[in-house]
């Protein structure tokens, strides 16, 4: 799907690319970088979230629809082309007053469950521990409570904020909060720690070793667009790989290859 509309100049084709907040760095500045070589062409993106993309491509009202996460088994069954567009750790983030630098899966995930509920437990000091958590609609949570949880329930306590930049922000200003966002997002303002004496890193995420770890997606359907075609291609080209992809934290698609994995 296409849309066309009327500019000044005539004609405009428009892609639309709905979903993942998390990959707002990459769809935002390549969108524009297209739209700016190309004209009469405009790549329009929003972020609502990964399960919101994949509805809105499945019901044609995107052209992309962009995932932190994998499709449920549900959505199998909706006929949609994978294109993997980078690689991206989930970092856990404290305030950066925070001693805590390591933490074992077991205990982030007792953590998140509510069975540890103060920073005490870990070796840190005694605080109570402000949970942080995404709304069921992201990507990010779904990864999180897959590698992480298991079979262990999210302690419904915590506060649930929809966006990546609320988490951050939250995590930067209350010294006994945790909570999870990309590792494309991680700032100054606060701490990643390790988990099971691993920090997240490109080179851990390449290895293997980094523990919480998930590929980036773009969802299509099979009849799509030229133009659309073209723009993941411009997406998957060195052009937006090696900056852009890099640039906002993430990992290009082709790394894992590069070492042979």
């Amino acid at each position: 799907m296409a849309l066309t509309g009327c500019t000044a100049g005539g004609e405009r084709q428009e892609v639309i690319v709905t979903g993942s907040t998390t990959l707002l760095p990459i769809t935002e500045v390549s969108g524009e970088m297209y739209t700016e070589s190309h004209d009469g062409i405009a790549i329009l993106v929003s972020g609502m979230g990964s399960s919101a993309g994949i509805e809105s491509v499945s019901k044609g009202s995107s052209d992309i629809g962009t995932s932190s996460r994998e499709l449920k088994d549900a959505e199998l069954e909706l006929g949609l082309e994978d294109t993997p567009v980078a690689y991206d750790a989930i970092a856990v983030i404290v305030h950066p007053d925070n001693p805590v630098s390591d933490l074992s899966t077991l205990e982030v995930r007792s953590i998140f469950a509510g069975v540890i509920t103060n920073w005490s437990e870990v070796g840190g000091p005694d605080l109570p521990i402000g949970l942080v958590n995404r709304d069921e609609a992201s990507g990010t949570r779904e990864a999180f409570s897959k590698i992480i949880m298991d079979d262990a329930q999210f302690d419904r306590g915590a506060v649930v904020l929809p966006g990546t930049g609320q988490v951050r922000s939250v995590i930067a200003d209350v010294q006994g909060a945790i909570g999870y966002i990309s590792l494309g997002f991680v700032t100054d303002d606060v701490k990643a720690v390790a988990i099971d004496g691993v920090e997240p890193s490109e080179a851990t995420v390449v290895s293997g070793a980094y523990p919480v770890q998930r590929v980036l997606h773009f969802f299509t359907k099979e009849d799509l667009s030229d133009i659309a075609r073209d723009y993941i291609a411009y997406v998957l080209s060195p052009e937006v790989q090696d900056t852009i992809v890099r640039d906002a934290g993430f990992i290009p698609i082709t790394a894992k290859e590069a070492v042979g994995d």
